[in-house]
């Protein structure tokens, strides 16, 4: 079992919930990003996922979107996010997800960019836009180098692309919590209840739960609807927070993003 399920699978044996902040790679800085990681893992994050930039991230809504674009403004590439994870390479206790689209991965060769971040303690890979068709390469590929891949389904899906996806998924599974791009929301889709149910009842494999989710009463929100997840994915509330850097210096913002971890990690008891 990789280390992501292996984290989530503790979770639940403990009736538990994890925390999964989302921070955009370089945004507003790739020194800053660092210190963030850091913070994150110390103030409770339990996995932490870490995107890659990208100038078409359809699945993203307009704050994630923007974090993406100033990142790439500042040359940040995969290059950069290679050098960034270097630096924090084994230092922290998270394991790392990488979030990224197909396109950036095709043009840097499968193989190669499977093995760069593999190399520098990467434990999943989440990629919005993978067709279906072409997992089982990147599956195998993914399993050669000890990462996880982690498979997509929203309250759209067809019933046929759930069947193949859980077929397919590896050991974990991102429950989108709602259709669209990802956002703050006040609320979740109300199909997701039968959805979460569904998978459930047909398999046994651990349920990430994101997109849109801010704030800590929203989190107990959902955990009241007891949906069988394992985790709970944050990120455009973090990503809300660090766009207000140029207002503040970064010892401030990094105190802001620790405090919310903390209040974010509570709401999860």
């Amino acid at each position: 079992m990789n280390l992501i399920s292996k984290v989530l699978q503790k979770k639940r044996q403990n009736s538990r919930c994890a925390l999964v902040p989302f921070v955009t790679a370089g945004y507003p800085s790739i020194e800053l990003t660092i210190d963030i990681l850091f913070t994150l893992d110390k103030k409770g994050a339990d996995i932490i996922e870490l995107g890659i930039p990208y100038s078409d991230a359809l699945a993203d809504g307009q704050l994630i979107q923007n974090a993406s674009k100033l990142a790439l403004n500042n040359g940040v590439y995969i290059d950069q996010v290679l050098g960034l994870l270097s630096k924090i390479a084994y230092k922290i206790h998270a394991p790392i997800i990488i979030f990224t689209y197909y396109n950036p991965i095709l043009v840097r060769g499968l193989s190669r960019f499977i093995q760069e971040i593999s190399h520098f303690g990467v434990k999943g890979l989440i990629i919005p836009d993978l067709p279906i068709e072409e997992t089982d390469y990147v599956i195998h590929l993914c399993n050669y180098y000890q990462l996880e891949l982690i498979l997509f389904i929203s309250p759209t899906s067809s019933q046929n692309r759930i069947n193949n996806i859980l077929s397919k998924a590896p050991g974990c599974l991102y429950l989108v919590s709602s259709t669209g791009v990802t956002g703050i929301r006040d609320s979740i889709h109300s199909d997701i209840r039968f959805v979460s149910y569904d998978i459930s009842s047909r398999t046994d494999k651990l349920v990430m739960f994101g997109f849109g989710i801010s704030s800590p009463s929203q989190v107990s929100g959902i955990l009241k609807l007891k949906l069988n997840i394992d985790a709970i994915v944050v990120g455009s509330a973090f990503t809300q927070i660090l766009s207000n850097y140029s207002n503040y210096n970064s010892v401030d913002i990094i105190e802001e993003v620790g405090s919310f971890c903390s209040k974010m990690k509570l709401a999860m008891i």
